[in-house]
């Protein structure tokens, strides 16, 4: 059976890009760390890919850190007494949240939503910001230069690169407390020999993503998201679309059918051949009501009714289509036994 992947948001496919540099750097024998030719081949395969990190988000090379990720990088936020943390920020994020405690005050914030796609806009508060530009980077335009942030945080699978991969950003000129401790890799804030297969990987995926953003290969995207909802909403009018009024991921489509799982139509659409989602794929295989959609003042029913829908530059507009023709006759059958 041909199988129609829609949970980009997730992680996506691994680009041909990321795949060939990850080939490359297997072959690279040396230690970054190390002095010598194969040290310094190492090493040099490292810094390229700093750079190409930094131009997709927009800061300079010296302020990347690799990480595995960005509920590493994430961490961070441990080094801080006060933490005030978004509501619906990722659970890597609100895992910190520590108000009132001794020492210096961060806010932390996603730019994107993971399960709704909507964009908020950082504001002004005290202390440093820590933005999760995780879902962003890549689909958006972004600089950190110009956001005001002092941190972000993000992954390299979300934009097509390999997983276990990722990076933290801080801001020159901002103090924190090492990641890890040890060798004094990553200037010193992130101690261990790199991954230079996956870092390799990372900064290719991250030069293809933002070759995609600038060739307008979203502005498609959103049009085959428009076609998914209209379908949705002809075939089921009392759909709830989360944030369709709002500025969204040109991606992301998050709706409700008050009453019908979340969980079962995930099971059911997979069983026709499409990979969904209902809500975020952090939580370790655990599905759940959505503490995102709670905190944005939907009821449990509702908040445990939702699947998310996350297109990618490779989806097709059939892909779309079949999609929405599934989903409907699922409906029906739904309706079909709750009448």
């Amino acid at each position: 059976m041909s199988r129609v992947y829609l949970d980009y948001n997730a992680t996506a496919p691994l680009r041909p890009e990321a795949r060939e540099a990850m080939v490359a750097a297997m072959d690279v024998v040396g230690n970054p760390s190390s002095v010598h030719g194969e040290g310094r081949a190492a090493k040099a395969l490292v810094e390229r890919a700093r750079g190409q990190v930094a131009a997709a988000v927009g800061c300079t090379p010296q302020e990347v850190v690799f990480t595995s990720g960005a509920t590493e990088a994430a961490s961070v936020l441990s080094g801080f007494g006060t933490v005030e943390v978004q509501a619906t920020a990722h659970d890597a994020l609100w895992a910190h949240q520590a108000p009132g405690e001794d020492g210096p005050e961060i806010r932390a914030m996603g730019l994107a939503n993971s399960e709704t796609g909507i964009v908020t806009q950082p504001g002004t508060g005290e202390g440093l910001l820590l933005l999760d530009i995780t879902q962003a980077v890549g689909r958006l335009p972004f600089s950190f230069a110009w956001s005001g942030a002092d941190m972000a945080v993000m992954s390299a699978h979300k934009l097509g690169g390999p997983k276990g991969i990722g990076a933290l950003i801080v801001k020159q000129g901002v103090d924190i407390l090492a990641l890890s401790l040890g060798g004094g890799q990553e200037m010193g804030r992130r101690s261990g020999t790199e991954n230079i297969i996956g870092i390799a990987g990372f900064g290719a995926a991250a030069e293809a993503a933002q070759r995609d953003l600038a060739d307008g290969a979203w502005d498609r995207v959103k049009k085959l998201r428009r076609i998914l909802e209209n379908a949705i909403e002809e075939s089921a009018p009392a759909t709830i679309f989360v944030g369709k009024s709002e500025d969204r991921l040109p991606n992301t489509s998050c709706f409700i059918t008050p009453g019908w799982k979340g969980e079962t139509q995930v099971m059911a659409m997979d069983l026709a051949g499409f990979a969904i989602s209902a809500g975020s794929a952090c939580s370790s295989g655990k599905v759940k009501a959505s503490r995102v959609l709670a905190a944005m003042g939907f009821d449990e029913v509702q908040a445990a009714s939702a699947v998310r829908v996350s297109l990618g530059p490779d989806t097709s507009e059939d892909d779309v289509v079949a999609f929405a023709q599934a989903w409907a006759r699922q409906h029906e059958k739904f309706r079909a036994r709750a009448a």
